[in-house]
């Protein structure tokens, strides 16, 4: 299984041999739910050879469809699906994502892959990371406004505070000791057991500061909210290194909580930031636009987009305008033939591939009526 946060930037940078197929569909976590989902996949899987055949009838279908048959069948993968599913395969290359969020049912054959699915999960303004932290234990989730899940960690992120201290955990130093005058012996040290347990809760936090910003907070660039105890809170705000540690904070014992409550917990402190991110791009639109440093115009964004000029897309995430982008010149024609792509998806994986940003919204949140609208840099 593909760690989308980790290899999409890899994706973006590849020129995978055509013909190229995408297979999204929504999915399911639970019984008897998820047992359609083999089904549908099955269907989509035959709309993918039906198209393969109408627009590469000199391809090697099998050879290609193979890895998807393989998976159509695979009982254990279809009973632990979360709520999306993306397969890409090409030539040589077959990938599958999990998702968090739901997806459209498609299934396409093109010259590329489609992945606004992909970037909308990765790119989406409500996404962010919850890191469950306690003198015993550390458990990483990753969620949005619907949903929250926990995420494995990397093997050099310590799950306890034995993994990060071993065998160095603070000892009692005994220097001394008198005898009372009932016989009992009183030892004398160098610090109390209070003081000893804060220097080994403050050296586990370095610790687990240091491995997830590394591991987890750097790769995914997602803000990193802390469940805490309010004295835990304080010493690893005090002590942490990692940037994305948001303001947003949980002040509880993370170890009483289930999970549901966790996401409950995550979005209450994560929608102020989410609102606030996206009416400040709203803003930026607008005000780029009163300078003619902006617009909503699909063809004059796709020919900035092929020219480096689009600082920030933002595309509409329920909208879909089939054609093709000439990518190259920017150059757009709107088509409703079954092989053609995504004008949306295709124009904001330009835009990434340029240096820019693309930010997928929800359509409600869209600064225009257009489903796509654009920043740009001059």
């Amino acid at each position: 299984m593909r760690t989308l946060a980790r290899e999409f930037n890899d994706l973006l940078s590849e020129s995978p041999q055509p013909p190229c197929l995408s297979l999204y569909q929504p999915t399911h976590r639970h019984h008897p739910s998820n047992r359609q989902d083999p089904i549908r996949f099955k269907n989509l899987l035959a709309d993918l050879h039906d198209s393969l055949r109408q627009s590469y009838s000199d391809s090697n279908h099998e050879a290609l469809l193979q890895p998807l048959h393989v998976l159509a069948d695979d009982r254990t993968f279809w009973n632990q699906t979360l709520d999306g599913l993306g397969v890409l395969a090409s030539a040589g290359t077959f990938r599958i994502y999990r998702l968090q969020r739901p997806v459209p049912e498609r299934a396409f054959v093109s010259e590329s892959y489609h992945v606004k699915p992909l970037i909308r999960i990765l790119q989406s303004a409500d996404r962010y990371q919850l890191l469950a932290l306690s003198r015993h234990t550390v458990r990483l989730f990753e969620g949005n406004r619907d949903v929250i899940d926990e995420v494995a960690l990397d093997p050099q992120v310590p799950r306890t505070m034995q993994d990060a201290l071993g065998t160095e955990l603070t000892q009692p130093h005994l220097t001394g000791s008198t005898r009372t005058g009932g016989g009992a012996m009183i030892f004398h040290g160098h610090g109390s057991k209070s003081d000893e347990r804060d220097a080994d809760t403050e050296r586990f936090f370095r610790a687990v500061d240091r491995t997830v910003w590394t591991h987890h907070s750097r790769p995914s660039g997602l803000p990193l909210f802390l469940a805490a105890l309010p004295e835990h809170h304080a010493m690893f705000r005090r002590i942490s290194r990692n940037g994305l540690l948001a303001e947003g904070s949980i002040s509880i014992n993370p170890e009483s909580l289930d999970v549901d409550s966790l996401r409950e917990l995550g979005w209450r402190v994560e929608e102020p930031r989410y609102l606030a991110l996206t009416a400040e791009l709203v803003e930026r639109f607008h005000s780029a636009q009163a300078k003619d440093l902006a617009s909503d115009e699909l063809a004059n964004i796709a020919n900035a987009a092929a020219q480096g000029r689009v600082r920030t897309l933002i595309v509409d995430a329920d909208r879909h305008i089939q054609g093709r982008l000439d990518l190259a010149s920017g150059r757009v024609v709107l088509t409703a033939a079954p092989d053609s792509d995504d004008l949306l998806d295709d124009i904001g994986e330009l835009v990434l591939r340029r240096g820019g940003d693309t930010v997928v919204i929800p359509s409600d949140r869209m600064p225009t009526s257009s489903a796509i609208a654009a920043i740009y840099r001059y």
